[in-house]
This record gives C-alpha cells, structure tokens and sequence, in this order.
C-alpha cells in the first residue's frame, strides 16, 4: 500500500533497477524482501511467481504485441485465468478483458481491436491490464506516463493512487517528477 518513487535523468540506472527487481539481471550485492522475508527472483518467472508485475519503459518493444489485439495481449499473460481443460474458455476470456476495459477505462472499439491502433495512453492501459488481472502484491512502473498525454498521465496516476489504496506495492522510476502522485 505505499509508493516509492526512483527518480533521475535517463540512463542513471532506474530501469536497471527495475529489471534487477523483476529477475532480468542478476542480483550482485544485496537481497530481496516481500513483506519482510527473503525472496530469491533469478528470473522473470521467479518474480512473477512472487507476486511482481512490471510495466516497462519502451511498451511497444516490451510491454505489447502491437499487432496483435487487446484480447490477445492482456490474455496471454494471463492464460491461467482463462483456460478450462486446456482450452480457452471465450467466457471467462470475454469477462476478464471487459473488466479490465472498464476498470482502466480503455478506449477501444472492441476486444479485438490491434493494440497499434489505439494511442499511447490506451496502450499504456493495456501493459497495466495484463498485470492487474494477475492481481499483482508489487507492481513496479518504469517510465509508466511517457509517450502518453496529459489526460492519460492523469489517468494513470489515478490507477497508482487506486492500486496503493488497494494494499498494492507500487515502485515508479520515473525521470519525469510527478505531482499526480501522493
């Protein structure tokens, strides 16, 4: 239920951080603690595993399969909560995408819009969906508002500021110094 906010210019080591934290870089000094126990990540799956979802600074590269649609995007993160007896179960899949387009309010024509045709801030919404239906106890935002515009930055503090009343970890690099936030 707190923010921490990691601030500096670009390049002074905030997304490595923030991969580190997520298992995409070794830990070299140091340990991870999860609610005051040691927890031991030395890989994506490791953090996922835990409980950590992480919003990367370049969506488009990381973050998305822009020609695939919002369906598939949020989805395929989250094929655990859509399967029944190895298949995908359209109505369970339906439900949770309709949840996460009305909760992060989403401006899409539809489920099976291509995520490259919706603006940066609906796209940003979208990386953010894959990891909230997962239910995530750490989310951690690397660069969450750039590319975006001052609606959506809005919006997407908003979300921060609803996740943290939530009981949700939330860490934000940032090089941008937010007054969204609280």
């Amino acid at each position: 239920g707190e923010i921490l906010g990691i601030t500096g210019l670009l390049g002074a080591g905030k997304t490595e951080l923030a991969n580190t934290l997520m298992g995409v870089y070794k830990i070299s000094k140091g340990k991870i603690l999860l609610n005051g126990k040691p927890i031991k990540i030395t890989s994506p799956v490791d953090a996922i595993e835990n409980g950590i979802g992480l919003v990367p600074e370049d969506r488009k590269k990381l973050g998305l399969i822009t020609e695939h649609s919002l369906r598939q995007n949020i989805s395929l993160c989250n094929l655990n909560l859509v399967i029944h007896n190895s298949f995908i179960n359209k109505k369970k899949e339906d439900s949770l995408i309709n949840r996460m387009i009305k909760s992060l309010s989403i401006k899409t024509t539809g489920l099976n819009q291509l995520v490259k045709n919706l603006s940066g801030g609906n796209q940003q919404k979208v990386v953010l969906a894959k990891w909230l239906a997962r239910e995530c106890k750490v989310l951690i935002l690397d660069e969450p508002t750039r590319g975006v515009d001052v609606g959506a930055k809005e919006e997407i503090y908003e979300i921060i500021e609803d996740l943290k009343k939530r009981g949700v970890g939330i860490m934000v690099a940032s090089s941008e110094c937010p007054g969204g936030i609280k």
